[in-house]
């Protein structure tokens, strides 16, 4: 992935050498404890990207769903769908359809569960603890759904679930109705698991190359764990710095829709990895050229509280092409022989340009194109930085225990209400 990290744009009042170069120590400490954890095995949701034997067990498994469905419903939430979701962008449409109802509600799951649907759909349900309660809440509805429909002989033929060792409520869900069952591994948490068989299979299963995934990822990760100054650390010390200076909004504005869905999996692992202790940054997702119209007069003329990152692919002579004389016939000359892409691309250059005009500090992040190799490569950047960033914000990046907190509530809620 090409990585325009050299276009950081700190405008006046912002950082200078001084702030920065106590931070650049600070992560190249970080680098080398972080390789030094990979040399020695461990740091799996990083390791996992250098090899591809395991994904070789579960292609047999990816096939014999392409082959028997026509869509594939993925229960999970958070880390346990953001990824998928992010890499379904790339399908053809020649494979399974993907479904994704990760935000839990009644309307949607009756629309799910419509029994015309049931026979030719496989659903793929995923939780590392085996105990989310809107994961469950949704398999055992379908379990119903599929028994009473199809039949309790069909229900393990139509299921599979994802879920660490042990005795989690979601095994002992797939044990008594004969559902299979993979290991998550315990030792990589759902934000950080993309790169896993968690993100993969549903990647496979539609026909993506989840090896190409991997080797972007790694390509990413040998570059940094080998060079001090490498984007995800870099990236992490300014976005630190510019915190401190009282820039607490970390804004991700990226272009094109098939960014959509990446732009939310940022959001989870910057905001639940870095969200502790009174430390942080606010993610905000946006999506050019739409939130130009949206959000753009904020950004531009409210609060200087916010850092960008505008994220660019090659958009040059893509798409349908403006006839000439058409738009000439409406006085838009400058539009005349155009593709779509080169207006979105002058629209996606113009806003970085802007914002550094007006003031505000601006990273920017390009990749030529969009594929499972560039997708890769942001993943694992993403994941780099904010592990970069955790150190220099001194929090531990991979618990989540105010999210726990209501988790329990919740629950108590419902046992107090049945009483």
């Amino acid at each position: 992935m090409e990585q325009d990290i050299s276009g950081c744009y700190l405008p006046p009042g912002g950082l200078d050498d001084e702030d920065l170069a106590p931070l650049l120590q600070q992560c190249e400490a970080a680098r080398q404890r972080l390789a030094g954890e990979l040399a020695a095995g461990r740091l799996a949701p990083l390791s996992v990207v250098q090899g591809t034997d395991d994904l070789s067990a579960l292609e047999d498994i990816a096939a014999d769903w392409r082959r028997r469905f026509r869509r594939v419903v993925l229960f999970g939430v958070g880390g346990s769908s953001l990824g998928a979701r992010a890499l379904a962008v790339l399908a053809l449409g020649e494979g399974p359809e993907l479904c994704v109802p990760d935000n839990l509600d009644p309307g949607v799951m009756t629309a799910v569960l419509d029994p015309a649907r049931l026979a030719d759909t496989g659903f793929l349900v995923v939780s590392k603890s085996g105990g989310t309660g809107e994961t469950l809440a949704q398999a055992l509805t379908a379990v119903s759904a599929v028994s009473a429909h199809l039949g309790a002989d069909a229900v393990a033929g139509h299921f599979l679930a994802i879920s660490e060792p042990g005795e989690g409520a979601l095994r002992q869900l797939a044990v008594s109705q004969g559902i299979p069952v993979i290991d998550h591994d315990p030792d990589i948490g759902g934000r950080f698991s993309v790169l896993s068989l968690v993100g993969l299979l549903p990647a496979m299963m539609l026909g993506l190359d989840a090896g190409a995934v991997r080797a972007g990822a790694n390509a990413v990760l040998a570059q940094a764990m080998a060079n001090p100054d490498s984007p995800p650390a870099v990236g992490a010390a300014v976005q630190v710095g510019l915190q401190r200076k009282g820039l607490g909004q970390s804004v991700l504005l990226a272009y094109g829709d098939g960014f959509g869905p990446l732009t939310l999996w940022y959001r989870q692992i910057w905001a639940e990895s870095l969200g502790k202790d009174g430390q942080g940054t606010t993610p905000i997702d946006a999506l050019g050229p739409v939130d130009q119209h949206s959000q753009l007069q904020l950004y531009l003329q409210g609060p200087q509280d916010k850092q960008f990152t505008v994220l660019t692919v090659d958009q040059a002579g893509r798409g349908p092409v403006i006839a000439p004389d058409l738009a000439k016939s409406v006085g838009q000359d400058y539009l005349a022989g155009r593709s779509i892409g080169d207006l979105v691309g002058a629209m996606q250059s113009a806003t970085a340009d802007t914002l550094v005009k007006n003031g505000r500090p601006v990273r920017r992040l390009h990749t030529p194109r969009l594929d499972e190799f560039s997708l890769g490569a942001l993943f694992m950047h993403f994941m780099l930085e904010t592990l970069f960033a955790a150190d220099l914000m001194g929090v531990d990046p991979f618990g989540q225990p105010a999210v726990e907190e209501g988790k329990v509530l919740a629950r108590q809620y419902l046992r107090d209400s049945a009483q």
